[in-house]
């Protein structure tokens, strides 16, 4: 079984250009809770067993809280542009002003203007990802966004939950990823055993969605063959 999480203002369309090629049956979690702690139990309430999970920027968060609280339920762990560390300063300050915003109608405007701009490796990015992305984010709506900027705030480093994990753990970034650049995912690959992570050129912070035949076959190549088999939903 294979759980994806996406990231902030993301539902299931980030997914939707290589779900078909991964090998077995996936669960899409949502990810809903105003704290990491209640999203990871969201994920792992979402299905039965043993599963690899998949997830990108917030949803990798999750993905480390997961390891954390159930290790022994996790085949693999698959990290895309993410960051392990707590929040920073400058982080908490700008997730309160976004929340405040967005409690104030001003949701379209901070996803338009703060949001966008940091999804893809162009600040301008094409058309179809501009609309596809703020369709995303419309689906998600402004109240879930506040919950997913408070439960950022609620996150602790993980790197001692991803160095205690004994299931295999890959990593994935863009070199053009404007939240978390490539140092960021070194040092989560560094606590997971050693090794690099996979960095794509060219590539901006929505993987799935700039570079879909690259990401689907990186992670295709290391699932294990025990994620096409588990619990159902």
């Amino acid at each position: 079984m294979i759980v994806l999480v996406p990231g902030m203002l993301c539902d299931a369309d980030l997914w939707s250009d290589l779900v078909e090629g991964l090998p077995g049956p996936v669960v899409h979690a949502a990810i809903t809770a105003d704290s990491v702690g209640g999203m990871a139990e969201q994920v792992l309430s979402s299905v039965d067993g043993e599963f690899s999970l998949i997830g990108l920027s917030l949803g990798a968060i999750v993905g480390f809280e997961v390891a954390r609280r159930a290790p022994q339920r996790l085949r693999s762990l698959h990290a895309l542009s993410t960051n392990a560390g707590p929040p920073r300063p400058e982080q908490l300050a700008g997730w309160t002003e976004l929340a405040e915003r967005t409690r104030a109608g001003q949701f379209a405007e901070v996803v338009a203007e703060r949001i966008l701009p940091a999804m893809f490796a162009d600040p301008s990015p094409p058309r179809a990802r501009r609309e596809r992305f703020l369709a995303m984010a419309d689906r998600i709506g402004p109240e879930v966004f506040r919950a997913q900027l408070a439960a950022q705030a609620t996150r602790v480093g993980a790197f001692d939950a991803i160095a205690a994990l004994p299931a295999p753990v890959q990593v994935l970034c863009g070199d053009r990823d404007a939240l978390c650049p490539p140092e960021f995912h070194r040092d989560i690959a560094r606590s997971a055993g050693g090794g690099e992570p996979h960095v794509l050129a060219g590539a901006g912070h929505l993987l799935p969605v700039e570079r879909p035949a690259v990401v689907g076959a990186l992670l295709r190549g290391n699932l294990p063959a025990r994620a096409t088999s588990g619990g159902g939903a």
